[in-house]
């Protein structure tokens, strides 16, 4: 094996370095404020490790973060799919959903980050404007 490619990729355009090394730049990408840049990164972890929960974890906030609400959903759903004990990916399911205009939808998961993390802040938060907005669409339309 040669140092710095990955073995498990031979297309052209492959990212160097190894699967760590593009999940590393990745969130560094991520927390400099570069979502976008992140998601593209950690899309090639993901495809080389897709049992990788801090990969799709970190995929699934880069999507969120550069509004790729739909593809932060189905990156939250597989980590919640793999293992349901998993508050943060119920929490960003939820907040995924919401995004894409399924608050009914998003209701559940949050309900289920509450229900595991109680004093969890954001977790409430969020939760309770789902259920505000789900209360005014039902007065609405009485």
């Amino acid at each position: 094996m040669v140092q710095g490619t990955n073995p498990h990729d031979d297309s052209h355009g492959a990212p160097e370095g190894h699967v760590y090394d593009w999940y590393q730049r990745g969130v560094k990408l991520l927390q400099e404020g570069s979502p976008a840049a992140a998601a593209a990164l950690l899309e090639r972890a993901a495809l080389a490790e897709p049992d990788s929960r801090s990969i799709r974890e970190a995929l699934a906030r880069a999507q969120f973060n550069s509004r790729q609400y739909a593809e932060a959903a189905d990156s939250f759903r597989q980590i919640v799919d793999a293992n349901p004990a998993e508050d943060y990916a119920h929490f960003g399911l939820g907040l995924a959903l919401w995004r894409t205009g399924d608050v009914e939808g998003a209701q559940e998961p949050l309900a289920i980050a509450v229900a595991m993390r109680p004093d969890e802040r954001n977790y409430v938060s969020a939760l309770k404007s789902v259920r505000a907005t789900l209360r005014a669409r039902r007065e609405m339309s009485r």
